[in-house]
């Protein structure tokens, strides 16, 4: 109570409890934190105390973990997607860019270890429906050309995926170094 015992002094906490956009401050502080170590590190209840929150007010934006991880994992398929654009677009279109797109996708797992595993993880986001993955798919049918049947494309997808996943995942692991130059030995477009 204030001095004349007619109000009641709030303090600031009411500031405390009201953001902007929580959904975005979430989300980057959940990224920012997946820059910091693993994704099994993440609470609720810790992203909402970074933020200024309380606990209470993050289920408002994320009923879970699981729809925080997930939208992370959406964040995660945006910035694959524009490190696929922007190396794509210093390059011919055809080989060049699909192969452009295989040393984009090392490269993002080795800048984002963390948001890369959380990424391909069975409770990540399903990677056939992001954008990245649709832009893999186009790269292939202008690749295939129009006599390439859709089965034909699902194997070339398999297998250009298993070569960039598995190396990203192998330089991550420490079992081959994790090398601009092995990264372009490996990664070819010729077997399309």
């Amino acid at each position: 109570m204030t001095k004349n015992g007619n109000t009641v002094n709030m303090d600031s906490s009411a500031e405390r409890y009201h953001h902007g956009d929580l959904r975005r401050a979430l989300v980057e502080t959940g990224l920012q934190r997946l820059r910091e170590g693993p994704a099994d590190g993440l609470s609720l209840r810790e992203l909402a105390r970074s933020v200024g929150v309380s606990a209470t007010a993050v289920y408002r934006h994320f009923p879970d973990k699981a729809a925080l991880l997930k939208a992370l994992c959406a964040e995660g398929d945006q910035m694959l997607a524009a490190a696929f654009e922007s190396a794509m677009a210093k390059v011919k279109p055809g080989h060049e860019a699909f192969d452009a797109m295989g040393h984009a996708y090392v490269r993002f797992a080795l800048a984002h270890p963390s948001l890369f595993r959380l990424m391909m993880s069975p409770s990540g986001a399903r990677r056939d429906e992001g954008k990245a993955s649709g832009m893999l798919g186009a790269s292939l049918r202008d690749l295939g050309g129009p006599t390439t049947t859709q089965a034909q494309r699902d194997i070339q997808r398999l297998k250009a995926w298993s070569i960039v996943h598995g190396l990203a995942m192998l330089m991550l692991d420490g079992l081959v170094p994790a090398d601009e130059a092995l990264i372009s030995q490996v990664i070819r477009a010729d077997f399309v």
